[in-house]
């Protein structure tokens, strides 16, 4: 017999109205395809870092930048698992620290992940800013595949599930 496609799906949320997407295209495939789900939420301290040696931030602008960062991803995880908990899909969620692209491959490595998803883009960003540095970076390094979501009809698949 053979193998699914994925049985191990992992969504990248960054709190963008497109990650909220792709978290709800997800949970939509693992309730149709029985998979594993795993939400993950990356502070990205890298870039903290980068504005605190660019003198762009100060020592406790950065901490409380990052504070910030913590407790919104705190709140876009749990907003994710109550949308999944609404259709009756279990899903893992952590929130990890470092470089966005780097803690997502990791986290995907980790799990053994068939899949990742990532949201696509805002429609008032411009052209040049469609594919962010990070998206970029998680597609050519992932060592599975990678899904961009841009289904418009996401909230009504979501419902419909």
């Amino acid at each position: 017999m053979i193998k699914g496609l994925f049985s191990n799906v992992l969504v990248a949320v960054s709190g963008s109205d497109a990650s909220i997407l792709a978290s709800k295209y997800a949970i939509v495939l693992a309730k149709l395809y029985r998979c594993r789900l795993s939400a993950v939420y990356v502070v990205d301290v890298a870039t903290i870092r980068q504005l605190t040696l660019s003198k762009i931030f100060i020592q406790e602008e950065s901490l409380e930048y990052e504070k910030s960062l913590e407790a919104n991803g705190e709140r876009y995880l749990s907003f994710v698992e109550e949308l999944a908990r609404a259709k009756g899909v279990k899903i893992d969620r952590e929130m990890r620290r470092g470089a966005v692209y780097t803690e997502i491959l990791s986290a995907a490595d980790e799990r053994k992940t068939d899949l990742i998803l990532l949201g696509g883009w805002e429609k008032d960003r411009s052209a040049r800013d469609i594919i962010t540095h990070s998206h970029r970076e998680i597609m050519v390094n992932a060592k599975c595949s990678v899904l961009l979501v841009k289904e418009p009809a996401v909230d009504l698949l979501y419902k419909q599930a």
